[in-house]
């Protein structure tokens, strides 16, 4: 009995320790930021002049495209960012992918996804789908 409480309160105590690690991403990482989507669930994204992007303003609002554009008022909430009520234009693209990715961008934002921001490599993620973007900067 002594050594299950010794292993339970060294467990704790564990917990505890790499809890206090996890760093959130604040909004003013992303304020004024554009990125360019590299990856979508481990497969490369085609870069060109139309690449998938992704970008942030000062007040968190939201912009980008896929194949159709996207925009909202983003919030940030324990490492997750939600956009309700986005708009989107409607077109169809010759691209699966860009079609996939229309969908896929609108469920994460609406429903909220996961974000990290390390180095120039921002990561949405839900328990699904990841999108992984490269920072470019402004002047690109």
């Amino acid at each position: 009995m002594k050594k299950i409480m010794t292993l339970v309160a060294l467990s704790v105590v564990l917990s505890g320790c790499v809890s206090s690690r996890t760093v959130l991403l604040k909004s003013e990482q992303l304020e004024n930021q554009r990125f360019v989507l590299t990856t979508f669930n481990g497969q490369a994204v085609a870069a060109d002049d139309k690449a998938p992007e992704i970008s942030f303003d000062k007040d968190l609002r939201v912009a980008g495209r896929m194949c159709n554009s996207f925009m909202g008022q983003g919030k940030l909430s324990d490492g997750e960012l939600t956009v309700k009520n986005m708009g989107m234009t409607m077109m169809m693209c010759a691209d699966p992918q860009r079609n996939a990715l229309d969908h896929t961008i609108n469920a994460m934002l609406s429903e909220g996804a996961q974000v990290d921001l390390t180095d120039n490599q921002l990561t949405l993620a839900t328990a699904t789908q990841t999108l992984i973007y490269k920072r470019v900067t402004q002047s690109q």
